[in-house]
């Protein structure tokens, strides 16, 4: 344990100084971040206050609090592994990583932890800062930020592993862009990122329960707002984690099968 601890310590000081290095493209990405869920902020805003004052229960400073929430808990779930494993697959990147004492995906998640520390403050930051502007009312208890971390947690685990597991498509073909933006339509609608799941008809809301793309996404930003009963965070909490776990299995079938049948530069 103390060696692999070593490992995953100099990995992540490697890794760290990397994206020091590329502080444009990080800004980036942080931007975009922040602009998505402000467009859904400004639009549902505006659609509450132009009616009836709400819709569906959120008011306009209910919506202001939920895409706020969102965009921090997105950027802290996010990960990009999907988008570029087709590359390292098809120009060989992959055979490196093969020849390390260590899997390759611990790799990937010092890279993503990386970044969110040194992005998360300004992230932090740029929600304050839209805070102040669009006055967001949070209905949170001490109950529900009890329940906030271990769900925010088993959220990244769960998105991670998923989208790591997806990105094993590459071992089969070498143009995985098509699967990759199925993915992100359904996760645009079924964790909540485009709009509260509880907008949605109630045929959306089961699928989204059923499968694991709320619990990745919407399940932690819920919790803060105060949307959920105490009894509803623990179905929660055990609906990620039996994701997780049936994740991690797919996983390890999935990169057991896909790496028998590399073939590339050095494999």
């Amino acid at each position: 344990m103390r060696e692999f601890a070593a490992i995953y310590l100099q990995q992540f000081r490697t890794t760290f100084a990397s994206f020091v290095q590329y502080r444009a493209s990080m800004l980036i990405w942080m931007i975009w971040h922040i602009l998505e869920p402000l467009v859904y902020l400004v639009v549902w805003s505006a659609v509450a206050s132009s009616g009836a004052g709400s819709v569906q229960g959120f008011a306009a400073q209910d919506f202001s609090a939920y895409f706020i929430v969102l965009m921090v808990v997105n950027h802290v779930t996010y990960t990009w592994v999907f988008y570029e494993y087709e590359y390292r697959i098809r120009h060989g990147g992959l055979s490196g990583a093969l020849l390390r004492p260590i899997h390759p995906v611990h790799a990937d998640v010092i890279d993503n932890v990386s970044s969110k520390l040194i992005t998360l403050p300004m992230m932090l930051l740029a929600a304050g800062i839209l805070a102040a502007f669009f006055h967001p009312v949070l209905h949170t208890t001490a109950v529900s930020l009890a329940f906030f971390l271990p769900a925010l947690v088993l959220a990244f685990s769960l998105r991670f592993i998923v989208e790591w597991t997806l990105a094993l498509a590459a071992f089969w073909t070498t143009r995985v862009s098509a699967v990759n933006q199925a993915y992100y339509v359904a996760a645009l609608f079924l964790s909540g990122q485009m709009a509260p799941l509880a907008l949605f008809p109630p045929a959306v809301r089961e699928a989204a329960a059923v499968l694991p793309f709320r619990w990745m996404l919407s399940f932690p930003v819920e919790l803060v707002l105060g949307r959920l009963s105490t009894a509803e965070a623990w179905e929660g909490l055990a609906a990620q984690a039996a994701w997780l776990g049936a994740a991690l299995l797919l996983m390890r079938a999935v990169w057991r099968a896909g790496v028998r049948r590399y073939a590339a530069v050095g494999a």
